[in-house]
């Protein structure tokens, strides 16, 4: 058994055993794969092993996406052979620690490549992550259809027990991303996180600071996209790393609300991610009265845009729940109370919007996915303030797709999470019937009305100059607006109309 200075096993009694004689069976287009790249990287004196996650999904059943490949020799050389030799494409990740990736465009797996820390098997897996990483094969015995799995840290035992336990003491020390991808790997696999690592993770959560915002953002939308990613938000937030994560939040926490909301402002947030995860159809929520979901618009193209990619290729489903966790981060710095006790907090949406766009910034998303969020969480309040006396006018439903832009049909979702999770267990099932009546008439006019949300220009601002002796500027602009404006509520229908519309502006 391995073992160092200040790195002592978790569970000693389950680490002093001899690696597992247990075998792995690789058959079919995987070992058609794995046959070509050991007949490329087959020299004597090179040893080649398949590590990590591609163990564990096998023995898990999972779907493998990409395989981990650790090598004596020089590994950088070795993966542009094995890209030449397989068509791929090779990409070099970390020069420094020799860690280069071949991605196989036909199949869309990658292959990733490393040195073998000191030549050794056995050392080089105990400087991973989690047990349930820290297992390997020998290329050559994979290739041949059974491989024996070397397992010293007993991960077989972890993924029997469903749990995540660090391979030392000292793991989260080495790489502090890895505190939140303990969190990550159980909620894709569906785990608990072992009780000793747990406390290390809240003992050192605020170390969390140190990590690249970029790795944090994949980690981050990684959990996002599983099925229950509210439950594993209030985890985090239960162990530490949610505030440590987004500080912007610790005012939230215990922050109080008018009567109208169950929660103070942050279980009123981490609530939201859970009612959004039940209305995008891959969540629960607990607090079901009648059937809510059957109330709400849903059809196949709806699913497909909510599983769209946007800029840096996160699905629109995972940055939407990311913006109802943000979408009332300014509440506490805006709210007031009037004479008569009532709370507000007024211009919350737009100064949470610059707090997201901030956050997002710091966490390295693209320029199209911040404008996203950022445009949601502006927003969110504009659908029920549609809603009026009853169904929203032509007029009101066109401002409404003209201001949210890309970010529209996404903002009337977010805004029934909104209202699910304001009211938690004394919802209202009337009220709730009104909102999504009021989204599903939207949605239908934007359907049914192309020309109400972007309608066919009419007049254009050289017609205007033309016309009426104008000079360019922001007057024309305004007109323009106007005149749109009117058409799309119906009351413009041509372009003499447009004109005389033009003429009576101008004489305000």
């Amino acid at each position: 058994m391995l073992q160092r200075e200040n790195s002592s096993p978790i569970n000693p009694g389950a680490r002093n055993t001899n690696i597992a004689r247990s075998v792995l069976t690789i058959e079919g287009e995987m070992a058609s794969l794995l046959l070509k790249v050991n007949h490329l990287l087959h020299k004597p004196d090179t040893k080649v092993y398949v590590v990590g996650g591609f163990v564990r999904d096998c023995l898990l059943g999972r779907v493998i996406s990409d395989i981990d490949i650790a090598l004596s020799g020089p590994a950088l050389e070795l993966a542009q052979q094995v890209a030449a030799g397989l068509g791929g494409k090779f990409v070099l990740l970390d020069e420094e620690n020799r860690v280069a990736r071949v991605v196989i465009s036909d199949t869309g797996l990658h292959l990733d490549f490393s040195a073998l820390l000191g030549g050794d098997i056995e050392a080089d897996l105990s400087r991973r992550d989690f047990t349930i990483n820290a297992m390997a094969v020998n290329l050559a015995q994979a290739v041949q259809g059974e491989a024996v799995i070397i397992d010293p840290f007993d991960g077989r035992g972890d993924l029997a027990l469903k749990r995540i336990s660090m391979v030392r003491r000292d793991a989260f020390g080495q790489d502090p991303v890895r505190l939140l991808r303990a969190v990550r790997f159980a909620a894709e696999l569906d785990f608990n996180v072992e009780p000793s690592t747990e406390e290390m993770i809240r003992s050192q959560c605020q170390q969390i600071s140190r990590v690249a915002g970029e790795r944090i953002q994949d980690e981050l939308c990684h959990l996002l996209a599983t099925n229950r990613a509210g439950y594993h938000l209030r985890y985090l937030e239960k162990i530490g790393l949610l505030l440590a994560i987004f500080p912007e939040l610790t005012s939230a926490k215990g922050f109080e609300q008018p009567k109208e909301h169950f929660w103070d402002v942050l279980q009123h947030s981490l609530s939201t991610v859970e009612a959004l995860g039940f209305i995008l159809r891959d969540g629960s929520w607990e607090y079901v009265k009648e059937d809510l979901l059957g109330l709400t618009p849903w059809s196949a193209s709806l699913a497909q845009y909510f599983s769209e990619e946007v800029g840096g290729g996160h699905q629109r489903r995972v940055l939407l729940k990311l913006t109802a966790l943000l979408h009332d981060v300014a509440k506490p710095q805006t709210r007031t109370i009037e004479e008569t006790g009532r709370i507000r907090f007024l211009g919350h949406s737009q100064q949470g919007a610059g707090l997201a766009t901030e956050i997002l910034k710091r966490l390295r998303f693209s320029n199209r996915e911040i404008k996203l969020v950022e445009s949601v969480i502006e927003h969110h309040l504009r659908p029920g303030q549609m809603r009026g006396e009853g169904l929203p006018t032509r007029r009101a439903i066109y401002r409404f797709f003209r201001d949210a832009g890309e970010a529209a049909v996404d903002t009337l979702f977010i805004s029934l999470a909104d209202h699910l999770a304001s009211r938690g267990p004394t919802l209202d099932v009337e009220q709730w019937k009104e909102h999504n009546l009021l989204v599903s008439y939207v949605l239908e006019e934007r359907e049914r009305e192309a020309g109400l949300i972007r309608p066919p220009k009419l007049i254009t601002g050289h017609d205007l100059m033309a016309f009426f002796s104008l000079q360019p500027g922001p007057e024309l602009g305004r007109i323009l607006e106007k005149v749109r404006e009117a058409q799309a509520a119906g009351e413009v229908t041509s372009r003499e109309e447009a004109l005389s519309l033009a003429g009576k502006l101008l004489l305000r």
